[in-house]
């Protein structure tokens, strides 16, 4: 299907960094990430993977460092909503995994809001049980 308005371009983009995501596709997140990217993420100094970032590729290794720290057999992850607005989306839903080093897991709500321009990601703003993930990771 060929994007036929601003939300569905969005919508298209969104889809694609899921996939990619789950893929465990670095280089192609990568390349959907923007050169410059608003990247919110509570900071947890406890939590190795949860940090500043701002460049295409400190994003998309995010999900590496997150494989790395954790058991990628246990990770979860579901939706329960994803709206579109524009070059806006919003998705929410719940996740979970296990720390590798401490073998503590963590659970909880998250929702991720991103921005989409020109078929690019220039805001990452995820919510989520920071708690519990600070919890798990605690020796």
């Amino acid at each position: 299907m060929t994007p036929t308005s601003t939300s569905d371009a969005t919508r298209a983009t969104v889809q694609k960094f899921l996939e990619l995501r789950l893929a465990g596709d670095t280089a192609g997140l990568t390349a959907l990430f923007a050169d410059d990217v608003d990247w919110v993420l509570a900071e947890n100094p406890g939590v190795p993977w949860i940090r500043p970032r701002s460049t295409a590729a400190e994003c998309a290794a995010q999900f590496d460092e997150l494989m790395e720290h954790t058991v990628p057999e246990e990770a979860r992850a579901s939706i329960d909503a994803f709206l579109v607005d524009g070059n806006d989306a919003v998705l929410t839903g719940h996740l979970s995994g296990t720390v590798r080093a401490t073998g503590k897991s963590f659970e909880g709500p998250f929702a991720l809001r991103l921005t989409v321009e020109n078929g690019r990601i220039t805001r990452h703003h995820l919510y989520e049980n920071s708690l519990s993930i600070a919890e798990a990771c605690a020796r």
